[in-house]
């Protein structure tokens, strides 16, 4: 029988899934990594236990100490579920504008939510997490800025789909810290350097739930832009519908950011005429069933919408 030790040892280890009823072409092969199978139900899972089991290991985290981080979500949970189970305290900045659900997961893990006016912004939380740490003597988990983020997907995201799939022609990702984008790109494309990969972003001043503008001004230091190919900009009514798209369609449960990544993987797709086309469903959509993503009517000409100078193409 092979039971796990601890929650921790569930994280990872992904399910990858062909969905075979949305490749617009025979040629184009699409593939979701399904993060939502974590144990708090995103991909962040991956980075906090890393980044908290090296700290403790390196004695920069103290036993009982506080941990602050800013979230706009996803890894703010996972830090309240892990950090509490190590025994660390835990308080979370984040933007007014998170979803009602992802405050009441925050404080049912037990984490203490310090809110930041909505018109701030992550740039502005994750100063707030510094001044905190600073003055009050937290450990940053630092997500923003720890080489560990992009190594965590380094060494396992992108593993996980190289052992399950020979070759990766494109890759698409949200665009958050920017560690997956960053770690899974540079090994997908140390595979085949012919890899494309496509970064994922909200229009500036549209807020898509775990999405980031490099727009706003604040570029996360873990990101490695030098990887990217190419970015698609993506607004909610794309998100939202290409989310319920999945779940109609190949019954995916995926969150908004999924939905995002789905849209821009049908874009790209228009551009190729073969390939395989990895995409990260980075959380599921059980997160965001107090919003309108699965009340309004699917919208069978959406893409008739979509503007052609959302695509910033460098290949």
């Amino acid at each position: 029988m092979d039971v796990a030790a601890s929650v921790a040892d569930l994280v990872g280890k992904t399910p990858l899934v062909e969905l075979k009823r949305l490749s617009p072409k025979p040629g184009v092969r699409f593939f979701a990594k399904l993060e939502g199978q974590n144990p708090t139900g995103s991909i962040k899972d991956r980075v906090v236990v890393r980044l908290l089991e090296r700290a403790r290991a390196a004695g920069a985290l103290r036993p009982g100490q506080p941990v602050v981080e800013a979230s706009t979500g996803n890894t703010g949970v996972s830090l309240a579920l892990f950090g509490r189970l190590l025994g660390h305290p835990v308080e979370v900045c984040v933007p007014e504008s998170v979803y009602p659900e992802i405050e009441l997961l925050l404080r049912s893990f037990g984490a203490r939510v310090r809110r930041i006016p909505r018109q701030a912004g992550i740039k502005t939380a994750y100063e707030a997490a510094q001044t905190i740490a600073r003055d009050e003597g937290a450990y940053l988990l630092n997500q923003f800025g720890d080489p560990e983020n992009a190594l965590a997907h380094y060494e396992g995201t992108a593993a996980e789909i190289l052992a399950d799939l020979d070759r990766v022609d494109v890759f698409v990702a949200g665009l958050g810290t920017g560690g997956t984008i960053t770690g899974v790109g540079r090994r997908l494309k140390e595979a085949n350097p012919a890899c494309k990969v496509v970064g994922v972003e909200p229009r500036l001043g549209v807020h898509v739930q775990g999405l980031h503008s490099l727009a706003d001004g604040f570029i996360p230091p873990v990101l490695d832009e030098s990887v990217l190919d190419a970015k698609i900009i993506v607004g909610n009514r794309h998100a939202f519908s290409h989310a319920r798209r999945a779940m109609l369609a190949e019954g995916i449960f995926g969150g908004i950011s999924s939905g995002a990544v789905l849209h821009a993987a049908m874009r790209i797709a228009k551009r190729i005429e073969r390939g395989n086309v990895v995409m990260i469903f980075a959380d599921g959509g059980w997160k965001y069933l107090g919003t309108s993503l699965w009340e309004a009517e699917e919208e069978a000409d959406i893409d008739a919408a979509e503007d052609p100078l959302d695509d910033v193409l460098w290949w």
